[in-house]
Parts: C-alpha cells; structure tokens; sequence
C-alpha cells in the first residue's frame, strides 16, 4: 500500500508495551518525542477520517495525510479492523521498521493499538509514490508531470541501496512486496521504500506456505512452488519495477503485440533486449523532451534483465547491482 513518509534522522527510546493489551485500552509506541498519539488526536487530524484526506489505499486498510496537533504533517495508516492479517501487518512493520536506519527505507514515528483499531504514524513524503508518478492516479483526478530520464535512474538507484541495506543486515530482511506503490518519493525525488508488512527475516530454513507480493512482479519460483524464503526474491521484483519505471507499463499487465499476440512485460523486456530494441521500451514521453543516451538505456535494460532471470543463482545480489546502477550515466 502507497502511504507518506520520509526520512526521520534519529531515534527515540520507545516504550515497552504489548500489542494487544488484556484491558483493551491503547497501548503505544512513540519513536519520536515530539509524536505523541492518541485515538482522539488521531480523529480530530484526520477530520474524522474524512475521504478527501485519503492519499493511499490497500488490502489492509487506508492511509490518510493528518496534521498533529503539534504541527507536524503526517501519515497516519488506519488498518482494517479485526483481521488476522491486519494484526501480523501491524506487529511486522513496528518492530522491522523500529530497528532499520536508512536513508531510502522509511522511518515510523509513533503506532496505537487497541483490541479493535491499530494505526500507524509516518512522516509525510511530499511527492508521495513512484506509482502515482508513473500512472497518474484517474480516480483522485490527480495530474503529475512525466519524470525525466535522469529522475528514473536516480529513483532506482535509491531503492537498490535499500534494498542492499536490508540484504547485508546481519539478519538479512526479504521485504516481499516490492512494487511501486510501495515507494514513496520526498520533495528531492529520492526514494523510500515502504510497507514492510509482509518482510520476513531470511532463513535457509524457513518456509511459508503462502505466495507473498504483488500481482506481476512475483518471482517465477513462486510459479514452480518454492517458498523458501531467500533475498534473490527482492531482486527479481526490483527488476520488474526497474522496467515499469522505464517503460511506464503496468507489470500485472500484458504488452500486446502485432498480430493480437500478447507478452508478459519481462518477457517481452529480454526479447527487446535480445533484438538490440532497447530505445523502443522507454515511455515515449521521455524520449519527446530528448537528451536521453542510447548507451544509458541500453545499461539500464541490462540490468532489469539480469535481475529478472528465472533462476535465483543467475540474479546478482544487491551489491552488484548497485555498483551496476552507479555506471549507468543519463548523459
């Protein structure tokens, strides 16, 4: 789910107290001094949870732009009420989110739980997320310019540090939900990655009995059944969010081709890669303001290629990529 947020430098001591409390009254967390939280204060910045205030939407709940009442511009999740899943979102993302320090992950600033409403508080991210900018948002009749060539490298340079943030961790974190709606951007455009509802540790041994992730960028071993937990995963999906950000095309949708004939987006990337086409994938309104490099496209599509491979052992880790990405040059 797109929610707001943005980097917060330091860290409070926060306060030690169970999720669900046997007396079903709030029980809180507070990662930032000046973000103290309540169901009330939450009601009156919301505008009672007021539909012009939505900025994301999800299949656990709603998110809603809210100024405190100490002045501070926020993102507040509301998550949907007595569901299981909702209760595991919850627990993941305060303590995965409440450890991680970067400057491309999102930072939580304070949460609220009770036996039957749970919220999340983040700061707000000005530009809001990469999906809003790549398909415009006809619902909310929002209209966003197109971003420059440049702008898309340094985007995806931002969440490929991330994500080697999270894989060189002692304990190895797969976020499992790699997609664009789940980063956001802040004024300066640079990228935070978002909603680790789904993020698990990586154990050789641990196995879920579940497919996890978005529609289109699921690694193809979910396809054959594994469900090994590993962090190659992460890659393949950044991979397909590297060609979306290129292309400007949808990932759970197919690219139709001449002849009424159809290609998964991945599919359809390495063949245009095989045929030296490379120019042809990027969004035509890229090309319309110029000074793109053909030698930039052809690198960038090279790397969403090799991220993409079906098998595990042939994707590069993070690292690479990262040091792949870093040689890119938009001039």
């Amino acid at each position: 789910m797109a929610f707001a947020t943005t980097f917060l430098a330091c860290l409070c001591k926060k306060k030690r107290t169970s999720l669900l409390p046997p007396s079903g009254l709030p029980s809180t967390w507070s990662f930032r001094r000046d973000v103290q939280i309540s169901v009330e204060e939450i009601e009156k910045a919301t505008s009672n949870f007021s539909p012009d205030l939505i900025i994301g939407r999800g299949s656990f709940g709603v998110v809603y732009k809210a100024r405190l009442s100490s002045g501070i511009v926020v993102a507040i999740k509301k998550l949907s009420p007595d569901s299981f899943q909702g209760v595991r979102k919850f627990q993941a993302e305060v303590e995965t989110l409440g450890k991680l320090r970067h400057r491309n992950i999102v930072q939580i600033l304070a949460s609220l739980a009770s036996d039957s409403q749970r919220f999340l508080v983040y700061e707000f991210t000005e530009k809001q997320s990469l999906d809003l900018w790549l398909h415009h948002d006809s619902s909310r009749n929002v209209a966003v310019p197109s971003l420059s060539w440049e702008t898309r490298v340094k985007i995806i340079r931002g969440v490929a540090n991330g994500l080697h943030y999270l894989h060189e961790l002692e304990n190895p974190i797969v976020h499992r939900n790699i997609n664009s709606s789940n980063i956001l951007l802040d004024s300066e455009f640079e990228a935070h990655i978002a909603d680790f509802g789904l993020a698990r540790m990586s154990k050789s041994s641990h196995l879920s009995s579940q497919c996890a992730g978005s529609v289109g960028y699921m690694p193809p071993e979910y396809r054959n059944g594994m469900t090994v937990l590993n962090v190659k995963m992460d890659v393949y999906s950044f991979g397909v969010l590297m060609l979306e950000t290129a292309t400007g095309r949808r990932p759970e949708l197919p690219v139709k081709l001449r002849g009424k004939k159809e290609l998964e987006l991945v599919v359809w990337a390495k063949k245009m890669v095989n045929e030296n086409r490379e120019i042809e994938m990027v969004n035509p309104k890229i090309m319309s303001e110029g000074g793109v490099s053909e030698a930039s496209v052809k690198q960038y599509f090279e790397i969403a290629c090799l991220c993409c491979k079906e098998l595990q052992r042939d994707r590069p880790a993070m690292a690479k990529v990262v040091d792949l990405l870093d040689r890119v040059s938009c001039t």
